[in-house]
């Protein structure tokens, strides 16, 4: 398949780029000053928005919206930062609000642990782990990530959806002895 487009395209994107709105304009502490505010976001050709803000897109400026309908699920819209041309802060979000915007992408099972069950947690996996002869050392600044062998991680909670690593075969057995050792907790 050709591309018709040629230099045509490039310019535009060019000129898109040399275009920018103010929203775009905005650094990321700007944005970071919208979030878990009740906007309204107006963009081109009139289209307005409303809802809370959980997240702006460092990269693209676009905005997440997230509207709680009554009687419904909550509703999720994302605002181009391109197609930005107003937003205006409606309401600042209490200590409630933000808690039920942080829980909108969180699994359903997922639990808040207090730094001392984090601490425990992390303490019992790394001597089960050494107990069976896997080299785990503690790494970062607080000392909060293991790190196994060399070549996977493992961050709070320390489960294993929080492993890490570039290599899928240790990736997937070091993930399968964590969920193994996990279900064996309880």
């Amino acid at each position: 398949m050709q591309n018709t487009c040629g230099n045509v395209c490039f310019l535009k994107m060019v000129l898109d780029v040399g275009n920018m709105n103010d929203w775009q304009k905005k650094s990321p502490l700007d944005w970071e000053t919208y979030m878990n505010k009740l906007v309204k976001v107006v963009a081109i050709e009139k289209h307005e928005y409303e809802g809370w803000v959980l997240t702006v897109d460092p990269v693209s400026a676009s905005i997440v919206l997230a509207a709680f309908p009554e009687n419904e699920k909550v509703s999720i819209s994302f605002v181009m930062g391109h197609a930005v041309q107003e937003v205006e802060i409606l309401k600042e979000g209490d200590s409630e609000m933000k808690q039920r915007l942080s829980r909108i992408f969180a699994p359903k099972e997922s639990k808040a642990y207090s730094p001392e069950e984090l601490e425990k947690r992390k303490n019992d996996l790394k001597t089960w782990l050494e107990t069976n002869h896997i080299p785990v050392t503690e790494q970062g600044e607080l000392g909060r990530t293991l790190c196994v062998a060399g070549v996977l991680t493992i961050d709070p909670p320390y489960g294993p959806e929080q492993c890490s690593s570039s290599n899928e075969i240790i990736l997937s057995r070091v993930q399968g002895l964590v969920q193994g050792y996990l279900e064996k907790q309880q």
